[in-house]
């Protein structure tokens, strides 16, 4: 037996030896996970943690609320009209759309609920198409018609048409491109399609090509085909129908296919943009707001430049939010510290994930310093802080200034005091201000090694020197008043002097008055 053992070892090796990971194809993941193994790694080390879901697991009232529709708007009501009936089926609390559409205008009208409301500006602001029908007043060529679609592409002038909800300004919108679809020149009428900039006045570009052309044009229809990331192509176009029957599926049958299939996460609505995937731990600091930093950065994705849009992601394909990258891929790459992104919109509700921040080594020390007042209230320092600390640790962005400007202020504040202290003792010796201390060193000298001030104590100072302000000025306000008084009364006696001599000439004139009635009366007696 134990040959036998002794034959085997010989003729194999079992010893374990690393084999190749097999390829994972991610190409056919959903939403932001697609394509994941793409992404370039910088760490694989994270410990994942049991909150959270796939996009595509959520419960269904969460599903609702991270939900948004791609409807075709019907023609006659108008967007906001459409939005609100959308609203009152599935009762939900928010809705918005991602641009109106003109009531008569149908195709792709984005509809956004609660939480996805907070994507409906930069779906705003996306690019659109629409396909046109637009009527010229007077017979034209094919050729014609094509070459003058062809001409109007790039920045154009436009003014909303007289019948708008918008100021009539004139403004510039880009035409991406346009080309014609059809033209029947016994009807004169024209079937084209345009990409263009969002705002873009498809019914005056109409009365444009009119005007190029030479003959008068109006547009008789309109359809959008493509509003952001979503396009009347894609299997998720639905209509009003659609919704109220899902709905009423939910309800009566408890049935969520129908309206998981008519709703769609908004994660879709993010499939365009380049993703930073961060770790379990780092999720919810981010949607308080707090920036990106590299350790909490798992995967990234290629080509990003600094100040591009991207979205924040976890590990299970969640979008957290909307950023602006602060370094470039090269950068992520090759950097061990610093700000990777800053937030733009937040789209997670907080506290989805729990709080990690805070329980590491240097959080707990920052923590006992604060608390020891070794450093200020938020975490900076302050006049008390060890060397050792702001060496370690630098201070970025608005705390480096903010930090610069106290210790700056504290300097000066104990300089100007130091001062002080010496002219005062300076002048008790009978020796001038500006000469130097008995000691033999300059008052710079005295500054620069006086004791520094706690912050109670410059608390206590600026009070003291608030109150020293009040009582100047009240005093002032004092003085002010008591020579007011006595202008009041020397104006109130001037005024009593006046209308007593007023008084004494009024007399006399009545007196006067009165012997010439006396002298009157007798001549009249005389006569008779």
């Amino acid at each position: 037996m134990a040959s036998s053992v002794a034959v085997m070892e010989e003729e194999q090796d079992y010893v374990l030896k690393p084999e190749k990971t097999p390829k994972l194809d991610t190409s056919d993941w959903p939403l932001l996970m697609k394509n994941y193994d793409q992404l370039h790694v910088r760490t694989g080390h994270f410990t994942p943690l049991p909150f959270g879901c796939s996009p595509l697991k959520r419960a269904i009232k969460e599903y609702l609320r991270y939900g948004v529709i791609n409807l075709d708007k019907p023609a006659n009501p108008s967007s906001h009209e459409v939005v609100a009936w959308i609203k009152r089926i599935l009762r939900v609390e928010r809705t918005g759309h991602s641009g109106t559409l003109d009531p008569k205008v149908t195709g792709c009208l984005i509809v956004c609920i609660d939480r996805a409301t907070r994507l409906v500006k930069s779906q705003q602001s996306a690019g659109k198409e629409y396909v046109a029908v637009a009527r010229f007043h007077s017979d034209v060529d094919e050729a014609a018609v094509r070459r003058g679609v062809e001409v109007l592409t790039g920045a154009l002038f436009q003014r909303p048409p007289l019948i708008s909800a918008v100021k009539r300004q004139l403004r510039v919108r880009t035409i991406y491109d346009a080309k014609l679809i059809e033209y029947d020149p016994t009807r004169r009428l024209a079937v084209f399609w345009v990409s263009c900039e969002a705002g873009t006045y498809i019914r005056t570009l109409c009365v444009h090509l009119g005007y190029v052309l030479g003959v008068g044009a109006n547009m008789q229809e309109l359809r959008r085909v493509r509003s952001g990331a979503f396009s009347e192509a894609g299997p998720a176009l639905v209509s009003l129908h659609d919704v109220l029957d899902a709905q009423w599926m939910l309800d009566n049958a408890r049935d969520e296919a129908y309206l998981r299939r008519v709703v769609q996460p908004l994660e879709a609505l993010l499939v365009g943009h380049k993703r930073l995937v961060v770790k379990d731990s780092a999720v919810n600091a981010v949607c308080y707001g707090a920036k990106l930093m590299i350790p909490g950065l798992l995967r990234f994705a290629d080509g990003i430049e600094v100040g591009e849009e991207v979205v924040i992601i976890t590990t299970k394909g969640e979008a957290i939010a909307l950023a602006y990258a602060e370094m470039a891929t090269a950068v992520m790459a090759s950097c061990d510290h610093g700000v990777v992104a800053r937030v733009k919109r937040v789209v997670m509700e907080r506290d989805t994930y729990p709080r990690k921040w805070g329980l590491g080594p240097m959080a707990a020390k920052k923590k006992g310093m604060i608390k020891a007042g070794t450093l200020d209230k938020y975490g900076r320092p302050n006049e008390s802080t060890p060397a050792d600390w702001r060496t370690a640790v630098p201070l970025l962005g608005a705390d480096a200034v903010a930090s610069t400007a106290a210790a700056a202020a504290v300097v000066a504040s104990t300089a100007a005091e130091a001062a002080a202290a010496t002219a005062t003792a300076a002048a008790a010796a009978g020796a001038p201000a500006g000469e130097a201390p008995a000691n033999g060193a300059p008052a710079a000298d005295a500054a620069a090694t006086a004791t520094p001030m706690s912050k109670e104590e410059k608390k206590r100072l600026k009070k003291d020197k608030s109150a020293r302000k009040a009582a100047k000025a009240a005093a002032a306000a004092g003085a002010a008043g008591a020579a007011g008084a006595a202008d009041e009364d020397a104006a109130k006696a001037e005024r009593k002097r006046l209308k007593s001599a007023q008084k004494a000439a009024k007399g006399g004139d009545s007196a006067e008055k009165s012997e010439k009635k006396k002298k009157k009366k007798s001549k009249d007696a005389m006569v008779e």
